[in-house]
């Protein structure tokens, strides 16, 4: 027996307990291995089951069970830290078929993905708001941003933040099929998903980048710089500039 068979079948239930998985006794020890395969699928399901719960909550809990289980085998953790488990999950649902009708799927697990990224990222002081509001204007536009590694920005053609919102927080659910791009920030210890204003992106992804703050305000299109500001700033994403 190796590694790679020993894995296969843990992964697939299909396939037989691999030759040379014995008991105590020396007997083969088919069964015993098959109860030590459910038991791995379980606690995997069980992790995604944690990490996407409104993905769950979309498409129900049997079928929740069942995708779970064709994305083990396709995507088997790569690391004992289960808070990496589950990276796949956005790429897998932009190919799994039983769920194609479904297109804002993919989008709702890269945010449910960003959340728990941001929920484990590196703790950052954020700077005074003064800081930043006394800079004088032409130096202002020439500074340079950076964030809290906790901030995550998230562009969709899908209303994905009315989605998770009206999945887990009980909030009316979306109007109207429109694009929404969310930004994720921790102010505190638990991360919080925001709509930004219409154009706002562009403007902070131009930011991340590493553009300076007129480059950035150039680059997007018309859009509310006060709010975008006052979002950043009450979130702690700002850290520093340069």
């Amino acid at each position: 027996m190796n590694q790679t068979a020993f894995r296969a079948a843990l992964l697939n239930p299909d396939l037989p307990a691999p030759a040379g998985v014995v008991g105590p006794g020396g007997t083969p020890a088919g069964r015993r291995f098959s109860v030590y395969r459910n038991n791995v699928a379980v606690g995997l399901t069980d992790a995604l089951r944690q990490s996407f719960p409104v993905i769950r909550a979309l498409v129900g809990e049997d079928f929740f069970t069942a995708l779970a289980r064709d994305h083990l085998r396709a995507h088997p953790p790569t690391s004992p830290l289960m808070m990496f488990y589950g990276a796949d999950m956005p790429a897998f649902l932009s190919a799994f078929a039983p769920a194609a009708h479904l297109g804002y799927l993919p989008d709702i697990a890269r945010l449910e993905l960003a959340l728990r990224q941001a929920y484990h990222a590196a703790d950052a002081t954020p700077v005074a708001a003064d800081r930043l509001r006394g800079m004088a204007p032409d130096r202002l536009m020439v500074a340079r941003l950076h964030f809290a590694p906790a901030m995550r920005l998230l562009r969709s053609d899908w209303p994905i933040h009315a989605i998770w919102m009206a999945n887990s927080r009980g909030t009316p659910p979306p109007a109207a099929t429109v694009g929404e791009d969310v930004l994720i920030l921790r102010p505190e210890f638990d991360p919080e998903p925001y709509l930004l204003p219409a154009g706002a992106a562009p403007f902070i992804a131009a930011l991340q980048a590493g553009r300076t703050f007129g480059e950035a305000f150039d680059a997007a299109d018309a859009f509310d710089l006060t709010a975008t500001l006052g979002l950043l700033l009450a979130g702690g994403a700002i850290t520093d500039t340069d």
